[in-house]
């Protein structure tokens, strides 16, 4: 091949590696700015849509890293065989200066969000190099630590949301938000895990060895305690938080909850879909239909029924 061909190679390859369609996951940094009551605060808005770049940058990092470390392991995976580094078409020299690019600009980027107003403490850059380390310490060691692992994922998508609380001075964000959104992280990591155990077979422990520690009954009673601790703590907010209106018309917004994470057990008990939610919400469409529903009823109750 000749150069040029060779640099869109490689370029595509990084790009597959930063795991763009997992950007997704960022999303819950705008959760503040819209439960806060701030979705039309221009300010508080790009503030936020910059951490959400940020973010996707910093996670990409990670991933680099995490498939350097994986390289040997995920050669042996049915599909993570044919990831650009461990299939041997980017090289993990390139792939390390990506991301320590990716994490210069992150960094970067974090420091400066934090010296404009109305930023709270901690600030995003702690939470960044928070989430980094904790990351790095999860791809070397901690993912090995059977309950520890599923745990320390589902911390990352609480750290996005707090990221979002310090950025728009949040006042009136509820508590039982944020455990909501440990119930969901951990309702995403187990599915996740589930799909590991039923697609690896076993070789499962040869590709992860924590994976040894688990099975199907374990984690499908895992998944049913998360998912109705999930239900009742969502519940719980409609009605509860002080910033919602009086006559707890949050409350109608139960039933898209409901079906969401019934619509999500149906897809891997009886359809053998398998996936986390996280994937399963852009591929099912009734799933997609249904969280859309969830935002534009959530975002009205928010907004208009004051």
């Amino acid at each position: 091949c000749d150069y040029n061909t060779l640099t869109m190679i490689t370029i595509w390859a990084l790009l597959k590696t930063m795991r763009p369609r997992q950007w997704a996951k960022n999303v819950f940094v705008f959760a503040v700015v819209v439960f806060d009551e701030k979705l039309f605060d221009v300010v508080y808005l790009s503030k936020t849509f910059v951490a959400f770049i940020l973010l996707c940058f910093l996670s990409s990092a990670v991933y680099i890293i995490n498939d350097i470390a994986d390289i040997k392991k995920d050669q042996l995976h049915p599909k993570k065989k044919f990831r650009p580094i461990p299939a041997g078409i980017l090289s993990t020299k390139v792939a390390l200066v990506a991301a320590v690019f990716l994490l210069i600009i992150a960094f970067g980027g974090a420091l400066l969000l934090d010296t404009l107003p109305h930023t709270l403490a901690p600030g995003l850059f702690p939470l960044a190099l928070f989430y980094f380390i904790l990351n790095v310490l999860y791809s070397f060691w901690l993912k090995n630590v059977v309950i520890l692992d599923t745990l320390i994922v589902a911390a990352g998508f609480v750290i996005r949301v707090t990221a979002g609380a310090v950025l728009v001075d949040a006042r009136r964000f509820s508590p039982w938000l944020y455990v909501c959104v440990t119930l969901l992280a951990l309702f995403i990591v187990l599915g996740k895990r589930r799909r590991e155990i039923t697609l690896l077979a076993n070789q499962a422990d040869s590709h992860r060895a924590v994976l040894a520690n688990y099975n199907l009954p374990f984690i499908d009673q895992m998944i049913g305690v998360v998912s109705t601790s999930t239900i009742i703590a969502y519940s719980f907010y409609t009605f509860s938080a002080e910033n919602l209106p009086k006559n707890h018309a949050m409350m109608l917004t139960i039933p898209f909850v409901l079906y969401g994470i019934f619509r999500y057990l149906y897809l891997i008990h009886v359809k053998n879909e398998g996936g986390a939610p996280d994937e399963l919400v852009f591929k099912d469409r009734p799933l997609l239909f249904n969280f859309v529903l969830w935002g534009v009823a959530a975002v009205g109750v928010l907004y208009l029924l004051k």
